[in-house]
């Protein structure tokens, strides 16, 4: 059975994602767009417009135009948007990184994107000439900030921009690296025309007045990128940033500007539900708070809506959607839920062994379709075709129930990622390298519970000779991010595995259950 959503269809623009996001910016002139949470820095709508042109021009003068990438490895900075916008506005692709990643990880987007700039920061400059040199590539820095390498204030001049003819349909715009369901990381191609889709359905779907918006999740994951600076920016709100998520200057920018509704991920709320520090701020224009990126459950929801005498909305979604498929409204709230589909989105839930189509109330794998859905993996058609299929069906490798209201409750994942505080973290990469050990003989990475992150990464290890846990887990130190770094060993004598040689990952999982229980 196809679920279709409860929100009538609406006209896709055919527009670039430039045009989408900035019409109407100018009447907005000295509005404040972007705001520097710690120091109160602006940069207003008017501003905002006249750095992107001038910094895509910098950027023609320097050769970038339509089909190059412009990489992109920084926290959340007022200009972000600027040097997203020119790359976007000269017809470049964007590839975003998660700047905890290290040089390495790195390094391997840079050349599989066959990037060409890469925007960061001062205090990464030297680790992106590592991953430069790593990936054999010739690149040039670019800072958003003062550095001895070429700054995007430097890049800026006053010249007229080339005519870049943009196809929406085809064009790819934003190129985020993601796990998929499982796997290492691939270049997700998102056109211009699937985030054009996403903002229009989502300014469908948001009936909240949103004055200025909360800007801490990362601008490189797709859910800060789109739904709070791309749609905030379109709806003329000011976004206040924060380079990275700590309390107490989070909890006093929802104290002093006017956000009504509050993104965030689910370790956030833990921190909202009970830490302490809360009961010294107010907030006295917050009404809602929006998860994503991972489950919120309803025990954690309910003692969040009861300390801050708010409601709790969510949605649902991936980086192959752009990301939304799934958004709780405001006004019917429903605990547990990540809501109805957004417009022009439909949903089947199949019975991931028969492929069979499965009734309302029963759980099985949330398959999405919809305009939002990526174009497909860069660099393989492989990856594409077992995510999407022929019909345009996005395999989310999600677990869910589709209820008599039309909303979906996400139970579990046939996926194997790991979401470490809504990030993810794909077992397969953690065991490739692990295997690089010399005392390792065999080793499997699944998730176990984690009251702060959601879930952490364990190894379980089948050692050649005598290795202690905390051997394994340093020898992974050097080469991944944080959030990807081993929290648990489990020593044993063998790994289960299916005839063909399929980690059974599952198996390990439930023993791991059991021994919490």
């Amino acid at each position: 059975m196809v679920h279709r959503s409860p929100h009538p269809d609406i006209a896709i623009p055919d527009l670039s994602l430039f045009d989408m996001v900035f019409d109407g910016a100018e009447a907005r002139g000295h509005a404040p767009a972007m705001a520097d949470g710690l120091t109160g820095r602006i940069i207003t709508y008017a501003e905002l417009l006249d750095q992107i042109r001038r910094a895509a021009a910098g950027l023609a003068a320097r050769g970038i135009g339509k089909g190059d990438i412009v990489s992109f490895w920084a926290p959340n900075l007022p200009e972000w948007p600027v040097a997203f916008f020119a790359a976007i506005r000269v017809g470049a692709t964007v590839h975003t990184s998660n700047p905890v990643s290290t040089p390495e990880e790195v390094a391997y987007q840079l050349s599989d994107a066959g990037s060409r700039v890469l925007i960061t920061v001062n205090a990464l400059s030297e680790k992106a000439r590592e991953a430069i040199a790593e990936c054999g590539r010739t690149i040039d820095i670019v800072t958003l900030d003062d550095s001895p390498f070429p700054t995007l204030a430097s890049l800026m001049i006053d010249a007229p921009l080339p005519v870049v003819d943009i196809n929406p349909a085809s064009d790819v715009a934003a190129l985020p690296y993601s796990s998929g369901t499982t796997g290492l990381l691939k270049g997700v191609m998102l056109t211009h025309r699937n985030i054009v889709a996403q903002l229009a359905q989502l300014n469908a779907a948001e009936t909240v007045h949103m004055p200025a918006i909360l800007g801490v999740l990362p601008f490189f994951h797709i859910y800060g990128m789109v739904v709070i600076m791309m749609l905030g920016l379109m709806r003329g709100a000011t976004i206040v940033t924060l380079q990275k998520f700590e309390f107490e200057p989070f909890l006093r920018v929802l104290q002093d500007w006017p956000i009504t509704m509050a993104h965030i991920v689910p370790p956030m709320a833990v921190a909202l539900a009970k830490h302490p520090l809360v009961d010294r701020y107010r907030f006295p224009r917050l009404q809602w708070l929006f998860s994503g990126a991972a489950p919120l459950g309803p025990e954690l929801t309910s003692a969040v809506e009861a300390r801050l005498k708010i409601k709790v909305r969510q949605g649902y979604g991936m980086t192959e959607a752009s990301p939304g498929t799934h958004y709780g409204v405001a006004g019917r709230e429903r605990i547990g839920t990540v809501g109805p589909l957004m417009p022009n989105t439909e949903c089947r839930i199949v019975d991931p062994v028969s492929g069979t189509d499965l009734p309302i109330g029963e759980r099985g794998e949330v398959w999405v379709r919809g305009p939002q859905v990526m174009k497909g993996y860069l660099n393989n058609p492989e990856a594409t075709a077992k995510t999407v299929d022929a019909d345009g069906w996005l395999r989310t490798g999600d677990i869910g129930i589709v209820d008599a209201h039309g909303d979906l409750t996400v139970v579990d994942r046939l996926k194997e990622l790991i979401k470490v505080k809504g990030f993810q973290v794909a077992p397969a990469e953690l065991e490739s390298l692990l295997l690089k050990h010399p005392r390792i003989a065999d080793v499997a990475v699944i998730p176990v519970p984690d009251e702060e992150s959601g879930e952490v990464p364990k190894a379980v290890v089948v050692a050649k000779e005598p290795l202690t846990a905390n051997e394994v887990v340093e020898f992974l130190l050097p080469h991944v991010a944080h959030y990807k770094r081993i929290r648990h060993v489990e020593f044993v004598d063998a790994i289960p595995k299916s005839p063909s040689g399929k980690i059974l990952r599952r198996l390990l999982v439930e023993k791991e259950r059991i021994a919490r229980a």
